[in-house]
């Protein structure tokens, strides 16, 4: 990954680009928006001084990620907007393992339109036929009927439960797990 630029992944209905210093503000928005800090523990002050440089600082995390060949983060865009409305990533990439979990959020406003469905299959495509991934997982909580729906339609069939397994701001909940294999390999 390291040796390569991070890729532009698109699809009928998204464009996957690695994120810049002009996402900031859907960065921002993201990390108060209350159902994303639900389910993602993340959350930056919103009287804070510092919001804009943290939400940049986040921003180059999710860019040394690619380079460290842990992480890969992109911000998703619709076809018709090039804001960012989303994040999706490759989590915990094990290139030797040949897995890495996929993790998402969309903002409001994209949500309904198929927007984490399409990226996720964008996403999968690419993790499998270009970076020769074997399996991709994708867990949320059990009491996220939604991100269920998003993982089934993306193909990522159910496997199981994992019980108190993730900590989120309203204590430890119960994960779906969820994969997709690589049949090609």
């Amino acid at each position: 990954m390291a040796r390569e630029h991070q890729p532009v992944l698109s699809n009928d209905s998204v464009t996957l680009r690695p994120w810049t210093h002009q996402d900031v503000h859907a960065v921002l928005e993201a990390f108060r928006e209350p159902n994303i800090r639900r389910w993602h523990v993340r959350g930056i002050d919103s009287e804070s001084i510092d919001g804009e440089s943290e939400a940049i600082a986040w921003i180059d995390g999710w860019l040394e990620g690619w380079r460290a060949e842990k992480d890969a983060s992109w911000a998703v865009t619709t076809q018709s907007d090039d804001a960012a409305c989303g994040y999706i990533a490759l989590r915990g990439v094990d290139l030797e393992f040949g897995h890495a979990q996929i993790t998402y959020w969309v903002l409001p406003a994209s949500r309904g339109q198929g927007v984490a469905t399409s990226s996720c299959l964008a996403l999968a495509e690419w993790a499998f036929n270009e970076l020769g991934l074997h399996r991709l997982s994708l867990i949320h909580s059990t009491a996220n009927a939604i991100s269920c729906r998003v993982a089934v339609k993306a193909g990522f069939e159910y496997e199981g439960t994992f019980r108190s397994a993730l900590l989120h701001m309203d204590g430890w909940h119960d994960m779906h797990g969820h994969a997709r294999i690589n049949d090609s390999h």
